[in-house]
């Protein structure tokens, strides 16, 4: 496992957990910090054990409270010393996509722990995990347009599906920060928990799908669910659908839930994603940018 510097990395019984950890600076986000997490991406889609990932901030102030703009926040746009011209230029990449590009391409289901305020970034990274859960504390911030510029890390992608046109353009065009009971009320999380038992919930979660599901199944339930919706027709979902659902059913994975199901005792997956995905996975064409 790597050595990192402004995340933590824990794994124990099927349970990975990201922690971002700069808490002397609200865990506000840096260079360092997305090239820390796309590693730890890394290091928990090659590892079978793990079945679930939860990603949260260090103390309960915040969850991670936007860009470090500070000058020893590593770099950010705003302080570019070179700035190019061409913008095909890959130093014009927004680094919030590129974490939240590697997000979602997970195999592992994702579970944000919102811990505190989580504002530009801090929001918008959580856009492209599965599951959000928060603190009553939390406090949720689409502030771009208070800064001059504009939603970053995808986020014009990613909200709108998950909170509809209309809520995710009031909340980027005042770019107030709002509480836990709004981020609820407008479909960007889940549930709300007093702080102390935030993680309780967020492992009570995870612990179910790591303890009663197939990986195999997961990571083609992941992969279908946040790209087949993009389809123009119903019939772009039924292809890919009917492929799985053919290969899968005669797979060990199936013949276990079907025996566990009849034998009514706890299931024993044997299939992995490193070794057992379908032979037409993936299905999509290679990203623009490597």
């Amino acid at each position: 496992m790597a050595d990192f510097t402004q995340i933590k990395l824990d794994k124990a019984e099927g349970i990975a957990t990201v922690t971002l950890h700069r808490p002397e600076k609200m865990n506000a986000f840096t260079r360092t910090m997305m090239d820390e997490i796309i590693t730890a991406m890394d290091d928990i889609d090659a590892d079978d054990s793990v079945r679930a990932v939860i990603f949260t901030g260090e103390g309960d102030r915040a969850f991670c409270a936007g860009a470090d703009l500070t000058p020893d926040g590593g770099g950010h746009v705003f302080s570019d010393p070179n700035p190019v011209e061409d913008l095909s230029d890959p130093r014009v990449r927004d680094g919030g996509g590129r974490l939240t590009l590697r997000l979602f391409d997970s195999t592992k289901p994702l579970i944000a722990a919102c811990n505190g305020v989580a504002v530009g970034v801090g929001a918008t990274m959580q856009l492209a995990m599965d599951i959000r859960l928060a603190a009553d504390s939390a406090r949720y911030g689409f502030v771009f347009a208070r800064r001059g510029i504009v939603p970053e890390a995808c986020s014009s992608w990613f909200l709108p599906r998950l909170v509809g046109v209309q809520q995710a353009l009031e909340w980027c065009y005042t770019g107030r920060v709002f509480d836990a009971e709004e981020a609820k009320a407008g479909g960007l999380i889940r549930s709300i928990h007093p702080q102390g038992e935030l993680m309780d919930a967020a492992r009570g979660l995870a612990r179910e799908i790591a303890d009663n599901t197939s990986a195999v199944s997961v990571a083609m339930t992941r992969a279908m669910m946040w790209r087949l919706p993009s389809g123009d027709h119903p019939m772009d979902a039924h292809k890919v659908d009917s492929k799985a659902i053919y290969r899968l059913s005669r797979s060990n994975d199936a013949k276990e839930g079907i025996a566990s199901f009849l034998q009514k005792r706890p299931p024993n997956y044997p299939d992995t994603v490193s070794g057992d995905m379908p032979d037409f996975y993936p299905w999509w064409d290679e990203p623009a940018y490597e």
